[in-house]
């Protein structure tokens, strides 16, 4: 019953991915990093390095001090935002996910996941300025935001505000799916190869789900503070780990290296499927899972991450923006990059091509390989425990953008009733990452993309709309930096407006 019950699901699931993902999403997708890029004048380009020197460069700077607080307003630190925020976004997707990308549609799908970025660095500036521009705060004092917040307040349509919320309940369960499922994919792999194929792997994958639905479920009770503690612990320690890594592997094979970047470039734009294996994609599919991965990875254009930085402590929409410049480089260009080539000169691709792509986690087999056959038992023991921690930051973060999309759909309710709801939904949320511990790999990826996907449509319509917005707010932000003095772009609440302006101007939170 539970076999006929998933197979409808697949069916149902993979009418629907067609729709989401077909040629107008990924026009839209690109469209609207392309309208951004115009309007804020190639805003990722020509203000990189001010995103460097203005969010990670101060920030380790002040590692180590404490922060002022005056018991006004709950916020936390713009790391513990951004740290949140990457961990929702460097996940599975950056290893697996890649390498995924790679086995369904070619070497070709690294370009499109590139171009993608580049245009997603501007779109996810966007999100953070509008996010913090129309954020809300309640009576506690904390500060909620994200796409349906700018849809409901800038675009003013409520009824595409409820549903951006609905789709991003549904992408966060999604999200988590895929990281869970991943997680227990990688440790029961690691342990059956450690007992010589005599473990049983589906009881281990259910123990892995349960003990990591316990371990989120005391993370997720303590809310975004705690979330922010401890992806603030965690994101650079993984990151900084995988990146040593990576760059051995693909020095080792450097003789590769030229050749994987061939084959990125010109297999991108295969229009015909020219042979097997491998090599053997349409233009249709690299893109379409190029650009699929893509957004799974760094989520630009979902309106998701938007969400973390929209709880942080700054008053500048512009400075949190330049946050999401950096965001997306560092997860696309640095960490998926890495991967590719570390995947991609690890294997030849004679070795590739005799692959079985429709073998039930192949990718994450792949990519637990590409480990060992670089650093043997020690690479297999470390990839154990470098993708549960990518994947299970991203749970946390997810489960925290899934709550406030819960909070906001139920904003008819008075605030003190809106809890239990919220407690509902972290309830589900618990019980189905243990569920999804042990469903087929490529279902679970489907239906996330497919979640993905349609969480992105309304969250793009309203960058589209509100572009221009951007670019004053944008501009007004700049031209104060300059010595202009004209009237600060904070929120688009008069109020808080005034109030944000008052913090500056006492240096409260060193915003300026």
């Amino acid at each position: 019953m539970w076999d006929s019950f998933l197979k409808t699901v697949e069916q149902v699931n993979s009418t629907l991915n067609s729709y989401v993902w077909g040629w107008p999403t990924i026009i839209l997708i690109l469209g609207t990093g392309l309208l951004l890029t115009i309007r804020t004048r190639a805003l990722q380009v020509r203000k990189f390095g001010e995103s460097l020197n203005t969010t990670i460069v101060p920030t380790f700077k002040s590692l180590g001090k404490k922060r002022q607080k005056d018991g006004r307003v709950q916020s936390i630190s713009q790391f513990e935002a951004f740290s949140t925020a990457i961990s929702g976004t460097v996940g599975t997707g950056n290893i697996v996910g890649v390498v995924a990308a790679i086995l369904a549609g070619g070497p070709g799908a690294v370009l499109w996941m590139w171009i993608s970025a580049f245009f997603g660095m501007v779109t996810n500036y966007a999100e953070n300025v509008l996010g913090l521009y129309f954020r809300k705060k309640d009576s506690q004092g904390n500060l909620s935001g994200g796409s349906f917040y700018y849809i409901a307040y800038g675009l003013k349509w409520k009824w595409l505000a409820y549903l951006a919320a609905i789709f991003c309940i549904f992408a966060s369960i999604g999200m988590s799916g895929v990281q869970t499922n991943k997680i227990s994919g990688t440790l029961s792999e690691a342990i059956v190869r450690a007992s010589g194929g005599t473990a049983n792997a589906e009881m281990i994958k259910l123990i892995v789900g349960i003990v990591v639905a316990v371990i989120a479920a005391v993370i997720i009770i303590g809310g975004i503070k705690r979330i922010g503690k401890v992806a603030s612990m965690l994101v650079p320690f993984m990151s900084l780990l995988f990146i040593i890594l990576a760059l051995i592997a693909i020095v080792t094979h450097y003789y590769r290296i030229p050749e994987a970047f061939a084959m990125i470039f010109t297999k991108a734009f295969n229009f015909n499927a020219v042979g097997g294996g491998i090599l053997g994609f349409t233009f249709a599919t690299v893109i379409k899972k190029g650009m699929a991965r893509g957004v799974f990875s760094n989520e630009a254009g979902l309106g998701s991450s938007v969400i973390a930085h929209s709880a942080s402590e700054t008053r500048e929409p512009v400075k949190q923006g330049l946050w999401g410049v950096f965001e997306i480089f560092f997860d696309t260009f640095v960490i998926c990059t890495l991967t590719a080539l570390m995947f991609l000169t690890t294997f030849p691709i004679a070795d590739l091509n005799a692959l079985d792509l429709k073998a039930d986690g192949l990718d994450s087999f792949m990519s637990m390989s590409m480990f060992s056959t670089n650093f043997g038992a020690f690479g297999t023991a470390t990839f154990s425990i470098i993708l549960p921690l990518f994947a299970f930051t991203t749970i946390i973060a997810w489960s925290y953008y899934g709550e406030k999309g819960v909070e906001f759909f139920f904003g008819f309710m008075k605030e003190k009733n809106r809890k239990y709801p919220v407690t509902i939904f972290k309830v589900i949320y618990v019980l189905l990452i243990a569920a999804s511990a042990t469903i087929h790999s490529g279902l679970i990826w489907d239906i996330s993309d497919t979640f993905n996907g349609l969480m992105a449509l309304p969250n793009l319509i309203c960058l589209v709309a509100l572009s221009g917005l951007v670019a004053k707010i944008t501009k007004n932000y700049f031209d104060r930096k300059k010595g202009a003095k004209i009237e600060p772009m904070l929120s688009a609440y008069p109020e808080m407006n005034e109030e944000f302006k008052q913090d500056i101007q006492s240096g409260d939170r060193e915003m300026n």
